[in-house]
Protein backbone atom coordinates (compact mmCIF):
# COMPACT_ATOMS: atom_id res chain seq x y z
CA UNK A 1 0.00 0.00 0.00
CA UNK A 2 3.03 2.32 0.25
CA UNK A 3 3.84 2.37 -3.48
CA UNK A 4 2.44 5.16 -5.61
CA UNK A 5 1.98 5.10 -9.38
CA UNK A 6 5.17 6.96 -10.18
CA UNK A 7 7.21 4.65 -8.00
CA UNK A 8 5.61 1.62 -9.55
CA UNK A 9 6.29 2.73 -13.13
CA UNK A 10 9.86 3.64 -12.22
CA UNK A 11 10.39 0.22 -10.71
CA UNK A 12 8.89 -1.70 -13.62
CA UNK A 13 10.28 0.45 -16.41
CA UNK A 14 8.16 2.25 -18.97
CA UNK A 15 9.85 0.44 -21.86
CA UNK A 16 8.37 -2.84 -20.65
CA UNK A 17 4.98 -1.16 -20.45
CA UNK A 18 5.09 -0.06 -24.07
CA UNK A 19 6.08 -3.54 -25.20
CA UNK A 20 3.07 -5.16 -23.56
CA UNK A 21 0.62 -2.66 -25.02
CA UNK A 22 1.66 -3.52 -28.54
CA UNK A 23 1.59 -7.24 -27.97
CA UNK A 24 -0.87 -9.96 -28.91
CA UNK A 25 -2.19 -13.08 -27.23
CA UNK A 26 -2.58 -16.57 -28.58
CA UNK A 27 -3.78 -19.74 -26.95
CA UNK A 28 -1.39 -22.68 -26.97
CA UNK A 29 -1.66 -26.42 -26.32
CA UNK A 30 0.25 -27.09 -23.13
CA UNK A 31 -0.59 -30.52 -21.77
CA UNK A 32 2.32 -30.47 -19.35
CA UNK A 33 1.27 -27.12 -18.00
CA UNK A 34 -2.38 -28.25 -17.71
CA UNK A 35 -1.15 -31.13 -15.59
CA UNK A 36 0.41 -28.67 -13.18
CA UNK A 37 4.07 -29.25 -14.03
CA UNK A 38 4.61 -25.58 -14.93
CA UNK A 39 3.97 -22.72 -12.50
CA UNK A 40 3.15 -20.15 -15.18
CA UNK A 41 3.78 -16.42 -15.03
CA UNK A 42 0.49 -15.42 -13.39
CA UNK A 43 0.38 -13.65 -10.03
CA UNK A 44 -1.75 -16.28 -8.30
CA UNK A 45 -0.76 -19.92 -8.07
CA UNK A 46 -2.50 -22.49 -10.23
CA UNK A 47 -3.92 -23.98 -7.02
CA UNK A 48 -5.50 -20.63 -6.08
CA UNK A 49 -6.96 -20.13 -9.54
CA UNK A 50 -8.31 -23.66 -9.65
CA UNK A 51 -9.99 -23.05 -6.28
CA UNK A 52 -11.76 -20.09 -7.91
CA UNK A 53 -12.66 -22.29 -10.91
CA UNK A 54 -14.13 -24.86 -8.54
CA UNK A 55 -16.80 -22.31 -7.58
CA UNK A 56 -18.11 -22.78 -11.17
CA UNK A 57 -21.39 -20.88 -10.85
CA UNK A 58 -22.17 -17.49 -9.38
CA UNK A 59 -24.62 -14.60 -9.48
CA UNK A 60 -23.99 -11.18 -10.93
CA UNK A 61 -26.20 -8.70 -9.04
CA UNK A 62 -26.79 -5.52 -11.06
CA UNK A 63 -28.53 -3.04 -8.79
CA UNK A 64 -28.37 0.70 -8.24
CA UNK A 65 -29.38 3.99 -9.80
CA UNK A 66 -29.99 2.31 -13.17
CA UNK A 67 -32.73 0.23 -11.54
CA UNK A 68 -34.71 3.39 -10.73
CA UNK A 69 -34.12 5.19 -14.01
CA UNK A 70 -34.83 2.24 -16.30
CA UNK A 71 -31.54 2.95 -18.08
CA UNK A 72 -28.43 0.81 -18.15
CA UNK A 73 -26.20 3.80 -18.91
CA UNK A 74 -27.60 6.92 -17.16
CA UNK A 75 -26.10 10.37 -17.66
CA UNK A 76 -25.15 10.71 -13.99
CA UNK A 77 -27.39 13.71 -13.37
CA UNK A 78 -30.27 12.15 -11.43
CA UNK A 79 -30.45 13.34 -7.80
CA UNK A 80 -29.27 10.74 -5.27
CA UNK A 81 -32.79 10.49 -3.82
CA UNK A 82 -33.89 8.81 -7.04
CA UNK A 83 -32.42 5.63 -5.61
CA UNK A 84 -35.11 4.60 -3.12
CA UNK A 85 -35.77 0.89 -2.51
CA UNK A 86 -38.70 0.53 -0.10
CA UNK A 87 -38.27 -3.18 0.75
CA UNK A 88 -34.53 -3.65 0.39
CA UNK A 89 -33.55 -7.15 1.49
CA UNK A 90 -29.95 -8.04 0.72
CA UNK A 91 -30.30 -11.23 2.77
CA UNK A 92 -32.96 -12.35 0.29
CA UNK A 93 -30.54 -11.88 -2.59
CA UNK A 94 -27.85 -14.01 -1.03
CA UNK A 95 -30.34 -16.65 0.11
CA UNK A 96 -31.38 -16.96 -3.53
CA UNK A 97 -27.71 -17.33 -4.50
CA UNK A 98 -27.30 -20.18 -2.03
CA UNK A 99 -30.60 -21.85 -2.85
CA UNK A 100 -29.84 -21.73 -6.57
CA UNK A 101 -26.68 -23.78 -6.04
CA UNK A 102 -24.38 -20.85 -6.74
CA UNK A 103 -21.14 -20.51 -4.80
CA UNK A 104 -20.28 -16.83 -5.23
CA UNK A 105 -21.83 -13.46 -6.07
CA UNK A 106 -20.54 -10.20 -7.55
CA UNK A 107 -22.42 -6.96 -6.72
CA UNK A 108 -22.26 -3.68 -8.66
CA UNK A 109 -20.76 -1.31 -6.07
CA UNK A 110 -20.68 1.54 -8.61
CA UNK A 111 -21.95 1.53 -12.19
CA UNK A 112 -22.11 4.10 -15.01
CA UNK A 113 -24.44 6.45 -13.10
CA UNK A 114 -21.64 6.96 -10.55
CA UNK A 115 -23.97 6.37 -7.60
CA UNK A 116 -22.30 4.33 -4.86
CA UNK A 117 -23.94 1.55 -2.88
CA UNK A 118 -21.78 2.37 0.14
CA UNK A 119 -21.32 5.68 2.04
CA UNK A 120 -18.07 6.69 0.37
CA UNK A 121 -16.09 9.45 2.06
CA UNK A 122 -15.08 10.75 -1.36
CA UNK A 123 -18.48 11.76 -2.77
CA UNK A 124 -21.97 12.75 -1.70
CA UNK A 125 -23.42 10.72 -4.58
CA UNK A 126 -24.08 7.59 -2.54
CA UNK A 127 -26.60 5.75 -0.43
CA UNK A 128 -25.76 8.11 2.44
CA UNK A 129 -27.79 10.83 0.69
CA UNK A 130 -30.40 8.63 -0.98
CA UNK A 131 -33.95 7.45 -0.44
CA UNK A 132 -32.60 4.43 1.44
CA UNK A 133 -29.37 4.93 3.40
CA UNK A 134 -28.51 1.25 3.93
CA UNK A 135 -24.83 0.47 3.32
CA UNK A 136 -25.59 -2.20 0.73
CA UNK A 137 -21.96 -3.35 0.48
CA UNK A 138 -21.77 -4.02 4.22
CA UNK A 139 -25.11 -5.83 4.18
CA UNK A 140 -24.02 -7.89 1.18
CA UNK A 141 -20.72 -8.99 2.71
CA UNK A 142 -22.44 -9.90 5.98
CA UNK A 143 -25.14 -11.88 4.17
CA UNK A 144 -22.52 -13.78 2.18
CA UNK A 145 -20.53 -14.66 5.29
CA UNK A 146 -23.68 -15.91 7.01
CA UNK A 147 -24.65 -18.18 4.09
CA UNK A 148 -21.28 -19.48 2.96
CA UNK A 149 -21.28 -17.53 -0.31
CA UNK A 150 -18.05 -16.01 -1.62
CA UNK A 151 -18.49 -12.23 -2.16
CA UNK A 152 -17.17 -10.14 -5.04
CA UNK A 153 -17.54 -6.50 -6.03
CA UNK A 154 -17.88 -4.74 -9.38
CA UNK A 155 -16.57 -1.21 -9.99
CA UNK A 156 -17.11 0.66 -13.26
CA UNK A 157 -14.47 2.94 -14.74
CA UNK A 158 -17.12 4.65 -16.87
CA UNK A 159 -18.63 7.20 -14.47
CA UNK A 160 -20.93 9.91 -15.81
CA UNK A 161 -21.27 11.71 -12.47
CA UNK A 162 -17.66 12.00 -11.31
CA UNK A 163 -15.96 13.24 -14.47
CA UNK A 164 -12.94 15.12 -13.08
CA UNK A 165 -12.34 16.26 -16.66
CA UNK A 166 -12.62 12.76 -18.12
CA UNK A 167 -14.44 12.05 -21.37
CA UNK A 168 -16.81 9.12 -21.06
CA UNK A 169 -18.56 7.25 -23.82
CA UNK A 170 -21.81 9.05 -23.03
CA UNK A 171 -20.68 12.58 -23.73
CA UNK A 172 -20.09 13.38 -27.37
CA UNK A 173 -17.71 15.91 -28.85
CA UNK A 174 -20.52 18.45 -28.70
CA UNK A 175 -20.82 17.95 -24.96
CA UNK A 176 -17.12 18.71 -24.49
CA UNK A 177 -17.04 21.86 -26.60
CA UNK A 178 -17.48 23.80 -23.37
CA UNK A 179 -14.09 22.76 -22.05
CA UNK A 180 -12.02 21.73 -25.08
CA UNK A 181 -11.44 23.75 -28.25
CA UNK A 182 -12.58 21.77 -31.32
CA UNK A 183 -9.02 21.31 -32.55
CA UNK A 184 -8.13 19.51 -29.33
CA UNK A 185 -11.13 17.26 -28.89
CA UNK A 186 -11.92 16.12 -32.43
CA UNK A 187 -11.81 12.33 -32.76
CA UNK A 188 -10.66 12.06 -29.15
CA UNK A 189 -11.52 8.61 -27.71
CA UNK A 190 -12.93 8.26 -24.19
CA UNK A 191 -10.34 8.63 -21.47
CA UNK A 192 -9.92 9.18 -17.74
CA UNK A 193 -7.84 11.92 -16.14
CA UNK A 194 -5.34 11.47 -13.33
CA UNK A 195 -7.79 13.25 -11.02
CA UNK A 196 -10.46 10.66 -11.74
CA UNK A 197 -7.92 7.87 -11.35
CA UNK A 198 -6.99 9.20 -7.89
CA UNK A 199 -10.69 9.21 -7.01
CA UNK A 200 -11.04 5.63 -8.28
CA UNK A 201 -8.02 4.49 -6.26
CA UNK A 202 -9.45 6.09 -3.12
CA UNK A 203 -12.85 4.44 -3.57
CA UNK A 204 -11.41 1.02 -4.31
CA UNK A 205 -9.22 1.40 -1.23
CA UNK A 206 -12.39 1.85 0.80
CA UNK A 207 -14.00 -1.21 -0.72
CA UNK A 208 -10.97 -3.47 -0.27
CA UNK A 209 -10.01 -2.36 3.25
CA UNK A 210 -13.32 -1.71 5.04
CA UNK A 211 -15.47 -4.72 4.21
CA UNK A 212 -13.38 -7.85 4.58
CA UNK A 213 -11.93 -10.35 2.10
CA UNK A 214 -13.32 -10.58 -1.42
CA UNK A 215 -13.20 -13.58 -3.72
CA UNK A 216 -13.28 -11.43 -6.87
CA UNK A 217 -12.85 -7.80 -7.89
CA UNK A 218 -14.45 -6.80 -11.20
CA UNK A 219 -13.14 -3.69 -13.01
CA UNK A 220 -15.30 -2.73 -15.99
CA UNK A 221 -14.22 -0.63 -19.01
CA UNK A 222 -10.51 -0.98 -18.12
CA UNK A 223 -9.33 0.21 -21.54
CA UNK A 224 -10.10 3.82 -20.67
CA UNK A 225 -7.73 3.79 -17.71
CA UNK A 226 -4.61 3.67 -19.85
CA UNK A 227 -1.84 1.14 -19.51
CA UNK A 228 0.16 2.90 -16.79
CA UNK A 229 -2.67 3.45 -14.32
CA UNK A 230 -4.33 0.11 -15.05
CA UNK A 231 -1.07 -1.74 -14.33
CA UNK A 232 -0.57 0.22 -11.14
CA UNK A 233 -4.18 -0.44 -10.11
CA UNK A 234 -3.94 -4.18 -10.70
CA UNK A 235 -0.89 -4.51 -8.48
CA UNK A 236 -2.28 -2.09 -5.91
CA UNK A 237 -5.49 -4.08 -5.55
CA UNK A 238 -3.45 -7.27 -5.29
CA UNK A 239 -1.43 -5.64 -2.53
CA UNK A 240 -4.58 -4.73 -0.62
CA UNK A 241 -6.04 -8.24 -0.98
CA UNK A 242 -3.39 -10.71 -2.22
CA UNK A 243 -5.80 -13.65 -2.45
CA UNK A 244 -8.54 -11.98 -4.47
CA UNK A 245 -9.01 -12.73 -8.15
CA UNK A 246 -8.91 -9.54 -10.24
CA UNK A 247 -10.98 -9.27 -13.40
CA UNK A 248 -10.28 -6.54 -15.94
CA UNK A 249 -13.30 -6.96 -18.20
CA UNK A 250 -12.34 -7.43 -21.83
CA UNK A 251 -16.02 -7.03 -22.73
CA UNK A 252 -16.25 -9.41 -25.67
CA UNK A 253 -18.00 -12.72 -26.39
CA UNK A 254 -14.83 -13.99 -28.08
CA UNK A 255 -12.72 -16.36 -25.99
CA UNK A 256 -10.06 -16.94 -28.66
CA UNK A 257 -8.56 -13.46 -28.99
CA UNK A 258 -7.61 -11.30 -26.02
CA UNK A 259 -6.97 -7.56 -26.22
CA UNK A 260 -3.84 -6.98 -24.15
CA UNK A 261 -3.84 -3.22 -24.73
CA UNK A 262 -7.42 -2.92 -23.43
CA UNK A 263 -7.60 -5.29 -20.46
CA UNK A 264 -4.18 -6.56 -19.34
CA UNK A 265 -3.09 -7.27 -16.62
CA UNK A 266 -5.88 -9.51 -15.32
CA UNK A 267 -6.22 -12.83 -13.51
CA UNK A 268 -9.20 -13.89 -15.65
CA UNK A 269 -10.61 -13.55 -19.12
CA UNK A 270 -14.15 -12.17 -19.29
CA UNK A 271 -16.46 -13.68 -21.91
CA UNK A 272 -19.48 -11.38 -22.12
CA UNK A 273 -22.69 -12.88 -23.53
CA UNK A 274 -20.77 -15.60 -25.32
CA UNK A 275 -19.36 -19.10 -24.90
CA UNK A 276 -16.04 -20.79 -25.62
CA UNK A 277 -15.95 -23.14 -28.64
CA UNK A 278 -17.26 -26.67 -28.22
CA UNK A 279 -13.67 -27.89 -28.08
CA UNK A 280 -13.32 -26.07 -24.77
CA UNK A 281 -11.65 -22.99 -23.38
CA UNK A 282 -7.85 -22.87 -23.68
CA UNK A 283 -6.61 -22.01 -20.20
CA UNK A 284 -2.95 -21.55 -21.05
CA UNK A 285 -2.11 -18.40 -22.97
CA UNK A 286 1.08 -16.90 -24.31
CA UNK A 287 1.17 -13.19 -23.50
CA UNK A 288 4.32 -11.35 -24.57
CA UNK A 289 6.30 -14.58 -24.88
CA UNK A 290 5.32 -15.74 -21.40
CA UNK A 291 2.89 -18.51 -20.45
CA UNK A 292 0.01 -17.78 -18.10
CA UNK A 293 -2.67 -19.98 -16.58
CA UNK A 294 -5.64 -17.78 -17.46
CA UNK A 295 -9.12 -19.04 -16.44
CA UNK A 296 -12.31 -17.50 -17.83
CA UNK A 297 -15.71 -16.39 -16.64
CA UNK A 298 -18.80 -16.11 -18.82
CA UNK A 299 -21.16 -13.32 -17.76
CA UNK A 300 -24.70 -13.43 -19.13
CA UNK A 301 -28.20 -12.39 -18.10
CA UNK A 302 -31.15 -14.38 -16.83
CA UNK A 303 -33.41 -12.22 -19.02
CA UNK A 304 -32.40 -9.72 -21.68
CA UNK A 305 -31.18 -6.79 -19.58
CA UNK A 306 -28.46 -6.40 -16.94
CA UNK A 307 -30.54 -4.16 -14.66
CA UNK A 308 -34.19 -4.80 -13.78
CA UNK A 309 -36.78 -3.36 -16.14
CA UNK A 310 -40.50 -4.20 -16.33
CA UNK A 311 -41.51 -7.07 -18.59
CA UNK A 312 -38.11 -8.76 -18.80
CA UNK A 313 -38.95 -12.40 -18.02
CA UNK A 314 -36.30 -15.08 -17.52
CA UNK A 315 -35.12 -16.85 -20.63
CA UNK A 316 -36.66 -20.28 -21.31
CA UNK A 317 -35.48 -23.07 -19.04
CA UNK A 318 -33.78 -24.93 -21.88
CA UNK A 319 -31.72 -21.87 -22.81
CA UNK A 320 -30.53 -21.31 -19.26
CA UNK A 321 -29.70 -24.99 -18.89
CA UNK A 322 -27.75 -24.99 -22.15
CA UNK A 323 -25.70 -21.97 -21.03
CA UNK A 324 -24.85 -23.47 -17.64
CA UNK A 325 -23.98 -26.90 -18.97
CA UNK A 326 -21.96 -25.46 -21.84
CA UNK A 327 -19.87 -23.49 -19.37
CA UNK A 328 -19.33 -26.58 -17.25
CA UNK A 329 -18.33 -28.74 -20.24
CA UNK A 330 -16.11 -26.09 -21.81
CA UNK A 331 -14.17 -25.29 -18.66
CA UNK A 332 -15.31 -21.79 -17.64
CA UNK A 333 -17.26 -20.31 -14.75
CA UNK A 334 -20.72 -18.83 -15.26
CA UNK A 335 -21.67 -15.54 -13.59
CA UNK A 336 -25.40 -15.24 -14.26
CA UNK A 337 -26.87 -11.77 -13.83
CA UNK A 338 -30.06 -11.73 -11.75
CA UNK A 339 -31.16 -8.13 -11.01
CA UNK A 340 -33.27 -7.05 -8.02
CA UNK A 341 -36.29 -4.84 -8.75
CA UNK A 342 -37.19 -1.32 -7.55
CA UNK A 343 -38.33 -2.70 -4.20
CA UNK A 344 -34.85 -4.11 -3.64
CA UNK A 345 -35.98 -7.72 -4.04
CA UNK A 346 -35.17 -10.41 -6.58
CA UNK A 347 -38.47 -11.07 -8.39
CA UNK A 348 -40.18 -14.41 -7.82
CA UNK A 349 -40.13 -15.25 -11.54
CA UNK A 350 -36.32 -15.17 -11.46
CA UNK A 351 -36.19 -17.18 -8.26
CA UNK A 352 -38.39 -19.94 -9.66
CA UNK A 353 -36.35 -20.05 -12.89
CA UNK A 354 -33.15 -20.44 -10.86
CA UNK A 355 -34.62 -23.23 -8.73
CA UNK A 356 -35.75 -25.08 -11.85
CA UNK A 357 -32.29 -24.59 -13.35
CA UNK A 358 -30.68 -26.09 -10.27
CA UNK A 359 -32.97 -29.10 -10.49
CA UNK A 360 -32.50 -29.54 -14.24
CA UNK A 361 -28.71 -29.27 -13.93
CA UNK A 362 -28.56 -31.61 -10.91
CA UNK A 363 -26.54 -29.10 -8.87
Amino acid sequence: MDMNRRGFLTKTGFGAVAAVVSGSVSSIPAAAAEAGTKPGGQRLSIKQLQAWEALQYGMFISFGMSTYLGQELPDGKAPPGTYAPDKLDVDQWVSVVRDAGMKYAVLTAKHVAGHCLWPSAHTDYSVAHSGNTTDVIAAFIKACEKRGVKPGLYYCTWDNHHLFGSQTRTYSKRGFMETFPPTQQEDMPPYTTSLYQNFMTAQLTELLTQYGPLAEVWIDIPGELGWGYRTFLYHYLAQLQPDTVIMMNSGTPDSIQYNVAYAWPSDLMAIERGLPPETGYQKWRTIQQKEYYFPAEVCDTIGKEWFWVPNDPPRPDEQLLFTLQACQKRGVNLLLDVPPDKHGLIPDAYIQALLRLRKNANL
